[in-house]
């Protein structure tokens, strides 16, 4: 369940590097203070993702942050695919989302990592990402709980890596899966409790 070792250390480590940094560019930050919304750091629950982003009323603001956050996991992949293979591209998977969750920018205090999950998914394996992101939406559709919905995604991704494969990829959603679950503690915390609070509701 792990991919085959064929890209040279150097490059590797290269890759990783430069995966990493992608990663760490926190578009909600950027997108927020240029279109003069302030810093999202300060506003609801003081994360960086769309989700947050979304509390400033502007939508446009929390698509776009959400795109550039899929878009800098996916990107990274099939940079790392293209120049290197298969094994490169896991790396890159990891290395950027790393760069999310702990962007060196921002004192290593990033986002959840649940859009640039997905972003990585679909870059990595289209189909598997796809269903991550229909399992979202149906947990949304029923939940009308963004985190819920999140936990549920993340955790089906090795589910659908079983059934659809590569199964060469079950050990990285397991990882990436358990960092996202890592940074919704708080979350979790409400969620058991009955407090955590539905989208559009107040």
């Amino acid at each position: 369940m792990l991919p085959e070792i064929t890209t040279a250390p150097l490059a590797l480590a290269l890759i990783g590097i430069g995966a990493y940094l992608l990663g760490s560019i926190p578009f909600g930050v950027v997108i927020t203070r240029a279109l003069g919304l302030g810093d999202v750091r300060k506003i609801g629950s003081g994360n960086i993702g769309a989700t947050n982003v979304l509390r400033t009323g502007n939508k446009g603001a929390a698509a776009a942050t959400l795109l550039l956050d899929a878009g800098k996991g996916g990107v990274a992949v099939l940079i790392a695919r293209a120049v290197a293979g298969a094994d490169a591209a896991q790396l890159a998977a990891l290395a950027s989302f790393l760069g999310h969750l702990f962007p060196v920018w921002l004192g290593f205090r990033g986002g959840k990592g649940v859009a640039t999950f997905l972003g990585t998914m679909l870059a990595l394996a289209w189909p598997v990402g796809l269903a991550c992101c229909a399992t979202w939406a149906a947990a949304f559709a029923l939940l009308r709980i963004s985190s819920a919905s999140a936990l549920i995604a993340t955790a089906s991704a090795a589910v659908w890596l079983w059934v659809l494969g590569p199964a060469s990829m079950i050990v990285l959603a397991l990882l990436l899966a358990a960092l996202v679950w890592f940074r919704h503690a708080a979350n979790i915390g409400r969620l058991m409790a009955g407090t955590e609070p539905r989208v559009g509701k107040r």
